[in-house]
């Protein structure tokens, strides 16, 4: 009786301990993937190699001031001066050789000044925006008489620009083709050739004075005056069909002189500098022929 109460206790023992004991989980079922053409994530060797682009630089400008005669022939300088520079736009400032070097006097911003005279360049000089040392004559030029196609005043020789009823255009004496005609009218009236009044009856049909020369062009072209002195290279291919010409003899003509210089306090001398060499280059004063101007001794 004993032994059967100690295997019942015993059994009692068993059962409490199963209870107690963490049961299996059952495996769980495996994962199925589905069968791809490429791997479901690209080892580090697989995956495409990217490079940073590099920043747009942005084109620096270069600034030109130069005088109205140079338009044609310094626009071409300009886009050869792009092409060897890709990173520079070059943008121009055509007026008056006058007006530039007063912009200047004042404080305006600019990298290069080509002037139509020494004068202006010399009141750059003078101002201090340009080194007196870095100034070179890079071309000459000459005047010469022109009028429209229909020539309505009928003018053949010098001495019909005398003629009373005929109107002419000319630039103001503060633009340098302006002061270069009348030095052609004071050479004139010691000419024998022609009659000691003849400046004043020539000023006396003066019916408009320009602020720069291709305004002057631009009135003749119109026929808004009978005739105006300009320069030679102003008789561009599209003023050519407009207008005609009449000569001024050497010893009455007047040879003007185109100094170009970088600005002193420019902030891209290097550039300033390079534009100024293309100038005075081969390749520049064979452009600067081309338009007519004369190569600089």
């Amino acid at each position: 009786m004993k032994n059967v109460k100690v295997f019942s206790l015993i059994m009692l023992i068993v059962l409490l301990v199963s209870a107690c004991a963490p049961q299996a989980t059952p495996p769980a079922a495996p994962t199925v993937v589905a069968a791809t053409s490429a791997p479901a994530v690209a080892t580090a060797t697989e995956i495409p190699a990217t490079s940073t682009p590099e920043p747009i630089k942005e084109k620096r400008t270069l600034t030109v001031l130069a005088a109205a005669s140079l338009t044609e022939s310094f626009t071409e300088l300009g886009s050869l001066f792009e092409q060897n520079n890709p990173d520079v736009k070059v943008v121009f400032n055509f007026a008056g050789s006058q007006q530039l070097a007063q912009q200047l006097d004042q404080g305006a911003e600019a990298d290069v000044f080509a002037s139509a005279s020494k004068k202006y360049m010399t009141s750059a000089i003078d101002s201090g925006r340009v080194n007196e040392d870095e100034s070179k004559v890079f071309v000459n030029n000459r005047l010469v008489v022109i009028y429209p196609k229909d020539n309505p005043a009928k003018i053949s020789t010098l001495a019909d620009l005398a003629k009373s009823g005929v109107k002419l255009d000319f630039a103001d004496k503060t633009v340098p083709v302006g002061q270069y005609t009348l030095d052609f009218l004071d050479k004139a009236i010691k000419n024998p050739e022609f009659d000691t009044k003849y400046k004043d009856q020539i000023l006396s049909n003066v019916v408009s004075y320009e602020d720069n020369v291709k305004a002057v062009v631009t009135k003749i072209s119109l026929g808004e005056a009978d005739a105006g002195v300009v320069y030679v290279t102003d008789i561009t291919q599209d003023a050519a069909g407009k207008v005609d010409k009449l000569d001024i003899p050497d010893e009455l003509n007047t040879v003007a002189t185109y100094p170009i210089a970088p600005i002193s306090d420019s902030k891209k001398a290097d550039v300033a500098k390079a534009f100024v060499n293309l100038v005075l280059s081969p390749d520049g004063q064979q452009i600067m022929a081309k338009y007519g101007f004369i190569p600089a001794k």
